[in-house]
């Protein structure tokens, strides 16, 4: 690519509409473009990284012998009915309906596509076990598009999916994937982390996360480096903190706090520890109210209650329903007398003569007991903290936040039993297939990257990933001398498999160098004043030093660096 005459530009400035690293660099670099909140272009250096990081995964996955399809985006909207996964998807999915008034949705995955297909080959056990990927577009209404590509609303995704006899081969289809990602996200330079997970609307045996470490990442990540133990905090166990005590119940007290609806406020005002507060959250799960009981200090984790009242939907009851329930204005909601069910995290159930709302307006109970009401489960539904300790192995935790640019689920048979894929047994009886599921977000693998490999320059692409693998910098395009070598280097370097970029701008030699760094690109040539003599600059982008060498040994230079990387 030489650049005089091609699509190519930078910005010196930062970008006010990007609020992360990544998507700063790559908007200032010319690689993306935003089009509007959360959709973006992959311009031509853009769409060169995006396809270098196909070819790194279509080459593992044909190691492992999935074979690639494509999939349409537009689909029927009674494929997700048929799952249930249309009201587990919610707003996120985006529908529209043709000039027959039927209706559709643009692909937010493709689970069920992949079952159809499957049972146009299925039919006996001989025809299992197998896996099929595709590269295609997802879309999502998300809420709130941020960082750049790492949360939007059109993006690129690898999906594969696995169909085997029993779990057993499941398994061993999973460890096949399961090991073909690790050599991609290694290849990638990725520094990643795998973590259990959620499965979510997916649903599912198992969801396995790969996560790259990196701080902007909106996952929090619970680490043990003690014995390896790694989940994503929406998943991850809380150990007990609060032990059983040979404390006496006492007799509950009836409390006036008057104007005190916080714990700050009624511990102050009852001169009380903030340990001895247990707060009472009203929530709506689906259509019905549950009374959720945490400890003062510690937060409702969402996604564990989500998952264990199976519910699709889950949130916070508004104002009017929470004073409707507890006949009390907000603040002094409490369990006792309270007309909803009752969960209670496993940390209150070894409390005693705890403090709670009275359900009326400025009162509270002091030395409440579990005996004091009646609730129907207890669970951990709390979120994790530093206090805690590995649920494994007892050692101190860590947290890291992630991005999560891969995920594995073992689906088992749900899809099969929704969408009735079988197959015959040797016995000729019919049994449900067991499907498993594998991601890859490609914008969100570029960000990351970039995330992890940037200096005040610019962005350092691992060169596997790099729109290009070198640049030739001619000094002064006004000088023969110049040009003819920098041609010929060009010429030798693609003839040899080396993709290149020719800076043969008209533009100053600093501004050459500052849009060579600024884009990534690994190894930099320089052809300068001293072709002369037949010498030239070579430079990695990740060095700070350069070295001076013939002009004819640029070629076996260059191959040194790339196979050392």
């Amino acid at each position: 690519m030489k650049l005089k005459h091609s699509y190519f530009y930078t910005h010196k400035e930062n970008s006010k509409d990007e609020e992360s690293i990544s998507g700063n660099l790559l908007t200032r670099c010319g690689m993306i473009k935003k089009t509007s909140s959360g959709v973006y272009m992959y311009l031509p250096l853009g769409y060169k990284v995006i396809k270098n990081i196909e070819k790194i995964i279509r080459e593992e996955l044909e190691n492992i012998d999935a074979g690639e399809l494509l999939m349409p985006a537009l689909i029927p909207e009674e494929i997700y009915e048929s799952t249930g996964r249309k009201e587990a998807f919610g707003n996120d999915m985006f529908s529209l309906s043709d000039r027959f008034d039927k209706k559709y949705c643009l692909a937010p995955t493709h689970e069920e596509l992949f079952a159809i297909a499957a049972a146009a080959k299925i039919k006996s056990y001989r025809d299992l076990p197998f896996s099929v990927y595709q590269i295609q577009d997802k879309f999502r209404d998300e809420a709130r598009s941020r960082y750049g590509l790492i949360r939007v609303r059109e993006f690129l995704m690898k999906d594969a999916y696995s169909f085997d006899m029993d779990e057993k081969g499941l398994n061993n289809s999973y460890d096949e994937m399961y090991n073909a990602y690790k050599k991609i996200f290694t290849r990638l330079g990725i520094n990643y982390k795998i973590v259990k997970s959620d499965t979510g609307a997916m649903g599912g045996l198992l969801s396995e996360e790969f996560q790259a470490l990196t701080d902007i990442g909106e996952d929090k990540l619970v680490i043990c480096d003690h014995c390896g133990y790694a989940a994503n905090s929406d998943v991850a166990k809380c150990t007990l903190l609060t032990e059983k005590t040979d404390e006496e119940l006492k007799i509950r007290e009836l409390i006036k706090t008057p104007c005190a609806g916080t714990i700050d406020e009624v511990s102050k005002y009852l001169d009380e520890d903030k340990e001895k507060f247990v707060k009472t959250l009203i929530y709506k799960a689906d259509d019905k109210f549950y009374g959720v009981l945490v400890k003062g200090c510690h937060d409702v984790n969402e996604a564990k209650l989500k998952r264990i009242l199976k519910a699709q939907e889950l949130s916070l009851a508004d104002i009017e329903s929470v004073e409707e329930i507890t006949s009390a204005k907000i603040g002094f909601a409490g369990p006792i007398g309270l007309k909803v069910p009752i969960i209670i995290d496993n940390e209150v159930s070894n409390m005693k003569n705890f403090i709670v709302g009275a359900n009326k307006t400025d009162y509270h109970y002091k030395n409440v007991n579990l005996e004091d009401f009646n609730y129907v489960l207890v669970d951990d539904i709390r979120c994790i903290t530093d206090m805690d300790k590995c649920p494994s192995c007892g050692q101190n935790l860590t947290f890291k936040n992630g991005i999560e640019v891969g995920n594995t689920f073992k689906l088992g048979t749900k899809y099969s039993e929704s969408l009735n894929l079988t197959y015959l047994n040797k016995e000729n009886e019919s049994n449900y297939v067991w499907m498993g599921s594998y991601g890859i977000g490609l914008g969100r693998c570029m960000a990351a990257i970039v995330e992890q490999n940037n200096d005040d320059n610019g962005i350092i692409w691992p060169i596997e990933v790099a729109p290009f693998k070198v640049a030739i910098v001619i000094v002064n395009t006004n000088d023969d001398a110049q040009k003819d070598a920098a041609n010929y280097l060009y010429g030798e370097l693609r003839k040899n498999g080396i993709s290149t970029i020719l800076d043969d701008r008209n533009e100053r030699a600093g501004v050459k160098f500052n849009d060579m760094d600024l884009i990534g690109i690994p190894i930099r040539i320089t052809v300068g004043n001293k072709i002369n003599d037949q010498l030239i600059e070579i430079k990695e982008r990740k060095k700070s030093n350069f070295e001076e060498i013939s002009l004819y040994d640029a070629l076996p230079r260059v191959e040194d660096i790339i196979d050392g990387e």
